[in-house]
């Protein structure tokens, strides 16, 4: 039965880049459940398709048009596919799709990234830990600044005695560091009040800065425990033992490296969405796996992902807990009806291709 409150009629904007590879078929089946949540709830979500990526460079010669990048500002939020492939390996640097990624999140002021990594109840003997190590489930997420630190530094090539010699510059400002940390601390304060901050400061000035600015930031929050983790240890300690993590905080690369590790504890990397936010409500939500051509056009590949990434868009930046939760739980539903998609299937499981997964997820809502 719907509320008052369903009963209002939501507008929203969301540009729309499905890319490449696997892209335009795991996005098909997000709109489709965003489909069913604006039918269920009175929405309207007015979705404008814009190029990013290689079909881009083939489109108009360029991975990042300057008209995504308008529409996206117009936009209330962006849902991402995939972009990448093997098409496309043998362009400079500087021309490869990937840089469509590192354009957006400049151009939208894309500072904070979050992974969560989840263990779902129904693909726990799909984790590679031993079942003692994950008894009772796996809940925590990684909080990756996005913006800054050696992917956005100064790089280069110089002449050395040892030969020809290319580097890349770690580097954070005080509020580049402050501003991710709030995210962590405020994400905490609804979730089990830890924050883990990892770095390297027993080498890095960067990091030294970076541990110094957060316990700065952690006094605003006595009721959240704070923790320092040098890199190597928390890599370790995410195999060892993973359930002593809530939020983890860190830096650009050393984020890039820790959620995909937290990823594959899940043993599910097709299940796990993302979200890079800006400041205030907007952001972009994509799937935290590549746009792997060799499947492209099979119907075969795991959409999950990319639908509860449009279930963090709803709840990230539009408010709408309640709808996100009904994409969580419609997701969890056919999983428990054990319907499966090529990666996760097993014995005894429903064989589902690409489109049925996302018909299954719609109908539940």
């Amino acid at each position: 039965m719907y509320t008052e409150r369903m009963k209002i009629d939501m507008e929203y904007n969301i540009a729309v880049i499905k890319g490449d590879g696997i892209g335009p078929e795991i996005v098909t089946e997000a709109l489709r459940v965003l489909e069913a949540v604006a039918k269920k709830y009175g929405h309207k979500f007015n979705f404008t398709e814009v190029l990013a990526g290689g079909c881009a460079i083939d489109a108009v010669g360029t991975c990042l048009p300057q008209e995504t990048v308008d529409i996206c500002k117009k936009s209330d939020a962006v849902l991402l596919g995939a972009v990448g492939g093997w098409k496309w390996d043998t362009l400079p640097g500087n021309e490869r799709p990937e840089q469509a990624l590192l354009g957006l999140r400049k151009a939208l002021g894309l500072f904070a990234n979050l992974r969560p990594a989840l263990l779902f109840e129904e693909l726990a003997d799909a984790c590679p830990l031993k079942p003692e190590i994950v008894e009772g489930g796996l809940d925590l997420v990684v909080v990756r600044e996005l913006t800054g630190g050696i992917y956005f530094g100064e790089r280069g090539f110089k002449e050395t005695e040892l030969g020809h010699a290319a580097y890349d510059v770690e580097m954070y400002a005080e509020e580049e560091i402050r501003r991710i940390a709030v995210v962590a601390f405020d994400m905490a304060m609804k979730r089990n009040k830890k924050v883990t901050s990892v770095d390297k400061a027993n080498v890095l000035e960067s990091s030294r800065l970076w541990r110094k600015t957060v316990a700065e930031v952690a006094k605003d929050y006595p009721e959240v425990e704070l923790d320092n983790l040098y890199i190597d240890n928390t890599a370790m300690q995410l195999v060892r033992n993973p359930q002593q993590f809530d939020v983890i905080l860190t830096s650009n690369i050393f984020g890039d490296i820790l959620s995909d590790e937290a990823s594959m504890i899940t043993g599910s990397i097709g299940m796990l969405p993302s979200a890079s936010l800006a400041k205030g409500n907007f952001g972009m939500y994509e799937p935290i796996h590549g746009s792997a051509p060799s499947h492209a056009g099979k119907n075969d590949v795991n959409p999950m992902a990319t639908i509860l990434s449009a279930g963090m868009m709803l709840r990230y930046t539009f408010g709408l807990t309640e709808e996100a939760d009904a994409i969580d739980n419609a997701v969890k539903a056919v999983l428990k009806k054990g319907y499966r998609t090529k990666d996760i299937w097993k014995d005894g499981m429903t064989l589902v291709s690409t489109s049925e997964c996302g018909e299954l997820v719609a109908a539940e809502i």
